[in-house]
């Protein structure tokens, strides 16, 4: 059943129309509602959460309003599956004093000052790569960051592959020059 036919029979008869609309999308919003709960609740959660979409797009939707049903129903979703997985992990965390044995087991061997470092080093780089411009900027992401070879890349940007590897070369030494301006070396 097309939505239009779904929308146009809960005008008519909106018992039957919700019915329609449950029986086509139960599928879909359970999909969804799993997906981002999983491992933080129990198959009963995900039910429940599914009957409370189901619930509030049937109390808030109106027949009247031209929408995408399928859009408004992921939306309604996802939002109502957030909601459920912010409430379940509350209820499940568990408090764990500093003091505990247990704690040494909790911290990682994460260096946080090298993560803070590279995650500087990195936005300095994705900087210095967008100041390259187009097409320039895109080669070298999708090189570099995407793995992506010459063929695609050159599908992509609508020029030869040669093209594509000629213009990496060069973007890759002013590059190089414009991270040595800012005292980084490769």
């Amino acid at each position: 059943m097309t939505d239009e036919k779904i929308i146009s029979l809960m005008r008519e008869a909106p018992s039957n129309g919700q019915r329609a609309l449950f029986d086509k999308y139960y599928n879909y919003v359970f999909s969804i509602v799993s997906r981002i709960i999983s491992g933080f609740g129990s198959q009963n959660d995900s039910e429940e959460c599914v009957i409370d979409v189901f619930a509030s797009i049937m109390m808030k939707m109106s027949p009247d309003e031209n929408i995408s049903l399928r859009s408004y129903i992921g939306a309604v979703a996802r939002n109502a599956a957030i909601s459920m997985r912010r409430k379940l992990a509350t209820k499940n965390s568990s408090c764990i004093s500093s003091d505990d044995e247990a704690m040494a087991e909790i911290a990682g061997d994460e260096d946080i000052e090298e993560n803070t470092d590279n995650s500087v080093l990195a936005e300095l780089l994705l900087s210095k790569i967008g100041e390259l411009g187009p097409p320039d900027s895109v080669i070298i992401v999708q090189k570099y960051y995407y793995n992506k070879t010459s063929g695609e890349i050159a599908e992509m940007t609508g020029m030869s592959a040669a093209a594509v590897r000629v213009r990496c070369g060069r973007a890759m030494t002013r590059l190089k020059k414009l991270l040595h301006a800012d005292g980084i070396t490769l």
